[in-house]
C-alpha cells in the first residue's frame, strides 16, 4: 500500500468521525482531500469509502442522521439531505 491509499484511508477515517461527531464541513472537507489525493494518484477510492459519500455535495453519509436508506428490488437506494440519490444493486 502506497504513502497516497494510506492518506485516503486516514481521510476517510477522519471524515467518519467528524461527520458522526457532527461536524459536516470538516468531514465535507477530508472527502474532497481523499478525492483529490485519488485524482492526482490515479487511484481508485476504496468501495466503503465511494458509498458513503455524495457524489454532489461531496458530504460524508451518516445512515438516520443526513442520508436516507431504502431497499428496492435488487438495488439499495442512498438518498442525501441535499437530494442527490445513488442506487447500488445487490444479490
Amino acid at each position: 500500500m502506497g504513502i497516497a491509499a494510506e492518506r485516503i484511508d486516514r481521510l476517510d477515517e477522519l471524515a467518519r468521525e467528524a461527520a458522526r461527531d457532527g461536524d459536516a464541513e470538516r468531514a465535507r472537507s477530508y472527502v474532497r482531500r481523499a478525492r483529490r489525493v485519488a485524482e492526482r494518484n490515479r487511484l481508485t477510492l476504496p468501495v466503503r469509502f465511494r458509498r458513503f459519500t455524495c457524489d454532489d455535495c461531496d458530504g460524508y453519509l451518516v445512515p438516520g442522521r443526513n442520508a436516507r436508506v431504502r431497499t428496492r428490488d435488487g438495488h439499495v437506494v442512498v438518498a442525501c439531505d441535499c437530494g442527490a440519490h445513488a442506487r447500488y444493486p445487490y444479490r
